[in-house]
């Protein structure tokens, strides 16, 4: 046998093997960085805690500001509510309050 046809025949032998391989890398390739594939599962597991902790701070915030409007509706006032939120937007003091001033900063 001629060199050539030694390597014809082991070249013939060689392509499924070497398909295989390359089709096998490509789906391993796109099983882990794919837009689909592991490491985007990740980022978005990690995006969807980082979001829950996130709306938990919120509602939390939420249910403290309805609780705070609840006590300055008409039908349920509350008198200490009124006078906090008048000397705050007024900036008064009551006369048997004490201030303490601190320097700007």
């Amino acid at each position: 046998m001629s060199l050539a046809q030694e390597i014809r025949r082991h070249s013939r032998q060689a392509v499924v093997p070497t398909v295989a391989i390359c089709v096998a890398a490509y789906f391993g390739y796109h099983l882990a960085q794919g837009d689909y594939g592991l490491v985007s599962w990740l980022r978005l597991t990690h995006e969807i805690e980082q979001t829950k902790a996130e709306l938990a701070q919120v509602s939390a915030e939420r249910e403290a500001l309805e609780r705070r409007v609840t006590l300055l509706r008409p039908e349920s006032l509350d008198r200490d509510m009124i006078e906090e939120r008048a000397r705050v937007i007024l900036g008064f003091a009551h006369e048997n309050d004490v201030v303490i001033l601190t320097p700007a900063q």
